[in-house]
């Protein structure tokens, strides 16, 4: 059985399309003929419910996973993407980060639930828009993180901060801890401030940032109200076509440092 790649899809600001580019990316892996689940981790269930996974449908969460004694395999739900299936969220993850504080080894409890191998390649982990330790949690059973980053004025400030908690999480629990890359959504060309965001970012941050941009797009911001990723809301639209060619560049990634 090959080894199961955890991908934390992370940034501290809301609204970035963390919650877009997990349930798209994973869509897109998964029509390619991947195996691959994602770990809803943010109280607010988005990507569950763009899933397809209602909260009434939602037996054992994330939530479980964490802070009962339950494993991968059981809390795992299908989806009706072919490849995909989902960890659902729960509103009780909402004030885990109090219940954690008081838990010996609380960075470490989503990491022991993660197995080295499983029947899915790729483990897409949903992160809240905080640096608290849901995050932290994510980033210490990750292999890698995927930052998403809108083309907007402040988006390098927050990456930084972002950073800087990844240079810890190396230090203290998880040296193999790598960037997987930096996204950039939302951009629009016309725009000149999503060209000079997008420039800066590329100077800065050299080849981390992929070569795929996410535009904005109406589809896209659709999609989830139908409870389905983009690919199958609207398959030709701007939206699938660019999270189709950022899974080929996540791929090619992959089997570069494999």
């Amino acid at each position: 059985m090959p080894e199961t790649r955890v991908i934390a899809i992370a940034n501290q600001k809301g609204g970035v399309g963390k919650t877009t580019t997990a349930v798209n990316l994973a869509a897109a892996l998964a029509e390619a003929g991947h195996r691959v689940a994602v770990i809803d981790l943010d109280s607010q269930g988005n990507a569950s419910t763009g899933l397809g996974i209602p909260p009434e449908e939602r037996d054992r969460t994330t939530y479980d996973l964490l802070m009962a004694d339950t494993s991968l395999a059981e809390c795992v739900i299908p989806t009706k993407v072919d490849n995909l299936s989902l960890v659902p969220s729960s509103r009780d993850l909402a004030s885990v980060d109090l219940e954690m504080s008081n838990r010996q080894g609380r960075t470490q409890l989503l990491r022991r639930k993660l197995p080295s191998t499983s029947e899915f390649e790729y483990l897409l982990i949903d992160c809240p828009p905080a640096l608290g330790l849901l995050t932290v949690n994510a980033m210490v059973g990750a292999g890698s993180v995927l930052v998403p980053l809108q083309a907007e004025f402040y988006a390098l400030e927050g990456l930084s901060q972002l950073l800087m908690t990844v240079r810890e999480v190396r230090q203290t629990a998880n040296p193999d801890l790598r960037i997987e890359g930096v996204l950039l959504t939302m951009s629009d060309n016309r725009n000149n401030l999503s060209q000079q965001v997008e420039a800066d970012a590329r100077n800065t941050l050299s080849g981390l940032v992929y070569n795929t941009v996410i535009p904005r797009n109406v589809r896209l911001s659709e999609a989830p109200s139908h409870a389905m990723p983009v690919l199958h809301y609207d398959s030709n639209s701007k939206g699938s076509l660019a999270y189709r060619e950022l899974a080929k560049e996540f791929l090619s990634r992959q089997y570069a440092t494999a």
